[in-house]
């Protein structure tokens, strides 16, 4: 979270077009939220997951890490994306058209829930159950993060691509198709995740 705190301040300025800022604020966000995964569901040591899991099942346990983490994530990504529209300038790039901060606001909002939605599935296959070894799956975790954010046809990708293309443009895209798509990809996403952790838990 440090991170993503120093990210922002280096790559998000003062005066600078809002929906330009907003793009690098939600793509910025999908990899700390794979991050977020990671913590949750190996924070614990073996005995204490061991506990939860006879108390409520494996499966549940597991599932509520995964979403204190897509909730964590979440909550960071909205705090940046007010901050960074009440300091960026509501004007498209090349500062020629008025951009409506509350519509640029919400396409920003938008984009950052998938990114966040996205990244908390990257981070869902990519650590326990499905790769318990670290070296495994820290490297597969940053690749598949980086790869959700630049590779067509990825629901993160297309949603900073629009907020790219409308300050272009000076139209503020507010599509829902990425969300859902990238909604739909979680939670898939941590079914498999909470079904692999009821049949591998000892």
């Amino acid at each position: 979270m440090i991170l993503y705190v120093v990210f922002l301040a280096i790559g998000v300025q003062s005066g600078q077009p809002v929906l330009d800022s907003l793009g690098y604020t939600a793509a910025g966000l999908l990899p700390v939220a794979a991050w977020l995964v990671r913590i949750c569901v190996t924070g614990e040591p073996p005995a204490a997951r061991a506990c939860v899991a006879a108390a409520r099942g494996p499966a549940r346990a597991h599932l509520a890490c995964l979403l204190t983490a897509l909730t964590a994530a979440v909550l960071l990504g909205v705090a940046a994306t007010l901050v960074v529209t009440l300091i960026s300038d509501p004007a498209s790039n090349g500062h020629r058209t008025h951009i409506p901060p509350l519509r640029a606001g919400v396409a920003g909002l938008l984009a950052t829930v998938t990114c966040a939605l996205l990244g908390s599935a990257v981070g869902a296959l990519t650590n326990r159950p499905l790769l318990r070894s670290t070296g495994r799956s820290v490297p597969a975790m940053l690749l598949a993060a980086l790869l959700s954010v630049v590779v067509a046809g990825s629901p993160a990708q297309a949603a900073v691509s629009d907020l790219v293309t409308g300050s272009q443009s000076g139209r503020v895209p507010v599509g829902l198709l990425p969300p859902a798509g990238a909604a739909l990809f979680t939670a898939a996403a941590f079914a498999v995740s909470g079904a692999l952790t009821a049949r591998r838990s000892p």
